[in-house]
């Protein structure tokens, strides 16, 4: 799409029926993330899940989705250690059913990217903002924001697309460095909280449609949400209860009838 000068259009899920609503509405692409912790789970931290969680997750998306490209975001500790664990964990992924994996960092993780990529694997970098990373990023912070800052992303991003990643995604920094990043490499570049300059976007489906809670996670200043779906639930909920309560549900005509 980068040749053709349009945008992606990039959403998490991570259930068989919100990837199905997902497809329908004619999203390009969605990706598994490892945000699954927060928006599902009720972790605080997205290193709480393993490759079982995602794994298991991947599946119920991938057989809802009929025509997106489906991503599968490498949790914490999944590839890491080894260029032999990355490629075994990201195999299982494509297994189920994904058509690519995602793994935070930059040049530190370029010989993961480049072992994956080599076994056959379609790779996604991610920089910026890396969640697994939060503790020597010093918490949610945007990133880019000083040259030094730009410089060493750069040299990051440079390393991705040399290590063989199909395509990156830059997450919390300010518009002009988005635009340098992006203008640094021939690859695809998205970004979630990244400015307007890339290739595509990406959001957190649960902050797009107001079902995040904001005791785990509170919706980022980037974010616009455009229904609150927590809301209608809330209320269709309350209204069973009352006819619950009430007697008004089951009425007769929800009765099955028994024998003439």
């Amino acid at each position: 799409m980068r040749g053709r000068g349009e945008k992606a259009v990039f959403i998490t899920a991570y259930d068989y029926p919100m990837a199905r609503f997902a497809d329908a509405a004619g999203v390009d692409m969605v990706l598994v993330g490892d945000s699954v912790a927060n928006t599902t789970l009720g972790y605080r931290s997205t290193t709480c899940v393993d490759m079982e969680d995602m794994v298991r997750h991947s599946g119920a998306v991938t057989r809802a989705v009929e025509r997106a490209f489906v991503i599968g975001d490498m949790p914490f500790m999944s590839y890491q250690q080894s260029d032999e664990a990355a490629v075994a964990n990201a195999g299982r992924f494509v297994v189920a059913g994904c058509d690519a994996v995602k793994c935070e960092g930059g040049r530190r993780v370029a010989p993961r990217v480049r072992a994956m990529v080599d076994a056959g694997m379609v790779v996604m970098g991610h920089i910026g903002l890396t969640p697994q990373s939060l503790a020597q990023l010093g918490g949610y912070r945007v990133q880019g924001r000083t040259d030094d800052q730009v410089g060493s992303l750069r040299e990051d991003i440079v390393a991705l697309e040399e290590a063989g990643a199909q395509m990156v995604l830059l997450e919390a920094m300010p518009p002009e460095a988005g635009r340098l990043l992006r203008d640094s490499v021939d690859v695809p570049v998205y970004g979630i909280g990244a400015g307007p300059h890339v290739d595509g976007q990406l959001l957190i489906l649960h902050d797009v449609i107001g079902m995040q809670d904001p005791a785990i996670l509170r919706r980022p200043s980037f974010v616009k949400r455009y229904a609150d779906v927590g809301a209608v639930v809330v209320e269709a909920l309350r209204q069973y209860g009352a006819d619950v309560r009430s007697g008004a549900f089951p009425a007769e005509e929800r009765w099955y009838k028994g024998r003439e």
